[in-house]
């Protein structure tokens, strides 16, 4: 398939049979595979092979997976796509905590992992968009598009891209509440309107980055049983309202 082109997968696993079926419906959707079976392979091949995503599980027999992702993060945001057991929640957030961009669970099929990967591939890409002057919000905050730069007091702040995207379509309709269906559907696409989860993690993760006080956000504002809202900082006031405390409507992100 065309979005598949010349795109290569690292798989990190070590059971041969997964591996196999792994890499045959791959190459079939015209991805190109590389294999690993441990941790420390995975890490040498990342270097050497610069996958375009790694589908690294959790269970390998150096360093497990986890370990694997903790260390690749030291070095490199390559998009990574966990492998988990079924029914394991602790292990899916775990994997979202550490910086893992998706997790697929066992067993799957193909189609299912073909999507996983281009929902990944595809949320790691920012759309094409028009030409933005930068955009302070105000003394704190300053944010230039073109340039994919965020500055909080003068300093540079490092989104991965999953948080970029969220907060160019939150910015983007400032002083409006995006309901969280409307969010997972921009973000992370139609698939995922479900996954409230994956939202509640990632504004949890901006407001980390972006506000002076997480636990009592200016910029990003949760609307109770809705959804977000980005101050409207076109206005003179700058803030158009409190909205509802940061776990109003969701479970404070561990």
């Amino acid at each position: 398939m065309s979005d598949a082109s010349r795109r290569r997968v690292l798989v990190a696993d070590d059971e041969p049979r997964m591996v196999r079926f792994i890499r045959l419906n791959l190459e079939q959707d015209g991805f190109e595979v590389v294999e690993a079976r441990s941790g420390m392979e995975a890490l040498g091949q990342l270097r050497n092979a610069m996958p375009d995503l790694v589908l690294l599980d959790v269970m390998l027999p150096d360093i497990d997976g986890f370990e694997t992702l903790r260390m690749i993060r030291e070095f490199s945001q390559v998009p990574i796509l966990m492998v988990t057991a079924k029914g394991e929640e602790d292990d899916r957030v775990r994997g979202l905590e550490l910086g893992a961009d998706d997790y697929i669970t066992k067993p799957f099929s193909p189609r299912e992992l073909s999507s996983r990967i281009r929902a990944v591939l595809r949320r790691n890409e920012m759309p094409p968009t028009a030409p933005h002057a930068p955009i302070r919000v105000d003394d704190r905050l300053t944010i230039d598009f073109d340039r994919r730069e965020v500055r909080v007091e003068d300093m540079p702040v490092v989104l991965r891209p999953t948080e970029y995207r969220l907060l160019y379509h939150l910015v983007q309709n400032a002083g409006r509440v995006i309901t969280h269906d409307q969010l997972l559907a921009k973000v992370w696409g139609y698939e995922y309107r479900e996954e409230t989860h994956y939202l509640r993690l990632y504004v949890n993760y901006l407001r980390q980055k972006l506000e002076q006080d997480p636990s009592d956000p200016k910029y990003i504002l949760t609307e109770r049983g809705v959804g977000y809202r980005f101050v409207d900082y076109r206005r003179p006031a700058g803030r158009t309202g409190s909205g509802a405390p940061p776990d109003a409507d969701e479970k404070p992100a561990p």
